[in-house]
C-alpha cells in the first residue's frame, strides 16, 4: 500500500469516526427521556421569567398551591431561533402574564416539563409549535 492510500484510508476513519461521535451527541441532545410524553398536565399561574436563550427557552411560572403557598414551575422549550421563525419575539410572554400552560411533566415528579401550549388571559394561544392564535 502506498502512503497515498494509506492517507485516504486514515482520512476516511477519522470522517466516519467523528460523524458517528457528532450523531450521539445530537441524539442525546434532543432527548425527550425526562418528560412523560404519556401524560399531559395542565396549570395557571403568573410568569416569573422567561429566559430567552439557547440552546432552549425556559419559561417559570408561579401558581398557588392548594395552600395558599406559591409553587415554582419551568418549562422548557424550543431555541429562540426555531420560535422567532414562527412568530414569537422575546416580549411575548413576560413577567406578570398570566397564562395557562399545558405541558408533558417531569418523570422525576417536580413541577415542571415540556411546555406545549399556552392560553393567555386575552385569548391568545401560544405555542411551542410555533405562532399564536387569537390575536
Amino acid at each position: 500500500m502506498n502512503s497515498n492510500t494509506a492517507k485516504t484510508i486514515l482520512c476516511t476513519l477519522l470522517a466516519v469516526s467523528a460523524l458517528i461521535a457528532t450523531a450521539g451527541i445530537a441524539t442525546a441532545h434532543h432527548s425527550f427521556a425526562a418528560f412523560n410524553m404519556q401524560e399531559d398536565k395542565t396549570i395557571t399561574g403568573v410568569v416569573n421569567k422567561v429566559e430567552w436563550t439557547n440552546p432552549h427557552i425556559w419559561i417559570w411560572v408561579d401558581v398557588k398551591n392548594d395552600k395558599g403557598a406559591v409553587d415554582t414551575y419551568g418549562f422548557e422549550g424550543m431555541s429562540p431561533n426555531f420560535l422567532e421563525r414562527r412568530n414569537w419575539t422575546r416580549t411575548t410572554l413576560k413577567a406578570g402574564d398570566t397564562i395557562t400552560v399545558s405541558f408533558h411533566p417531569l418523570r422525576e415528579g417536580k413541577n415542571g416539563g415540556m411546555f406545549m401550549t399556552g392560553k393567555m388571559t386575552n385569548g391568545t394561544v401560544l405555542s411551542m409549535g410555533g405562532g399564536s392564535e387569537g390575536q
